[in-house]
């Protein structure tokens, strides 16, 4: 994100964006380039604009949406895949909304990526093996995973990080070479293989996203540093597998313990 954040003034805007859009020359379908453009008021659904016009709302003066174009300039494939996937939903027109939109919205909003070269680090993070991970396994943390943002939520919440700061996640095992890339090749990679996921269906659920606390990952939060930090099971919670046992042993509601910590 940051080389086009530094293409931009410190504060969102709406001409600077609009300028910005017309040098990437992103298409949000064939012959509808993107367009970022005020609301509109006409009763238009919004997702349904973007994908018939190419225009998305946005919002002066608005972080929530500033951060929501950029995403739209970094990220270009897998938008439009969202895009495309939310307005299939919703046929027939009026249709009620469901579990997909859901689940799409919720990647959209708070979505990233965690790519690494060592699936057994993948699986603590699948498993909720917080310790194990970030402290045990800090190091190769740092050297062997790759926390790619997504989500425009998030990038909003990360302004002013709180605990319970979480993610949707999708897990991608990469290569040496991936990992290595710099980042703007490195966010094209993504961009690609979160597009292919999208549209391929793979996700349909929220709970198909693994949550990720990102106060936990390495140089959010100099706290972090202290492995105590990690103690917080409000913030650093055991999982669902977990928390049904808790639920069967003490009758503690598994959706009360999954609640506790905090989404973007």
């Amino acid at each position: 994100m940051r080389p086009w954040l530094e293409r931009l003034p410190p504060r969102p805007d709406s001409a600077a964006l609009a300028a910005l859009a017309g040098q990437q020359e992103v298409l949000v379908a064939p012959g509808r380039p993107l367009r970022f453009v005020p609301p509109q008021g006409d009763g238009m659904a919004y997702e349904t604009r973007t994908r018939e016009r190419g225009e998305v709302e946005t919002r002066p003066d608005n972080w929530h949406d500033f951060f929501n174009a950029l995403v739209w300039l970094a990220f270009p494939r897998a938008k439009r895949a969202l895009n495309a996937a939310h307005v299939a939903a919703m046929q027939p027109v009026g249709a009620e909304r469901g579990v997909l939109r859901d689940a799409l919205t919720h990647f959209d909003e708070c979505g990233i990526a965690v790519l690494s070269t060592r699936p057994d680090l993948l699986d603590l993070l699948r498993g909720f093996q917080w310790k194990e991970l970030f402290v045990a396994r800090r190091a190769e943390v740092r050297t062997a995973m790759r926390f790619v943002v997504f989500g425009h939520a998030t990038y909003e919440a990360l302004l002013a990080p709180f605990r319970g700061l979480t993610a949707k996640a999708v897990l991608l095992e990469a290569t040496p070479d991936e990992l290595a890339l710099p980042a703007v090749a490195l966010t094209a990679t993504v961009d690609a293989r979160l597009a292919a996921a999208l549209s391929g269906g793979v996700y349909r659920r929220p709970r198909d996203f693994q949550p990720l606390p990102l106060l936990g990952i390495p140089g959010v939060t100099p706290a972090s540093e202290a492995p105590g930090f990690y103690d917080d099971t409000w913030q650093f919670r055991p999982g669902r597998r977990a928390a049904a046992k808790t639920y069967l042993e003490n009758g503690v509601s598994p959706g009360a313990a999954g609640a506790r910590a905090g989404n973007c």
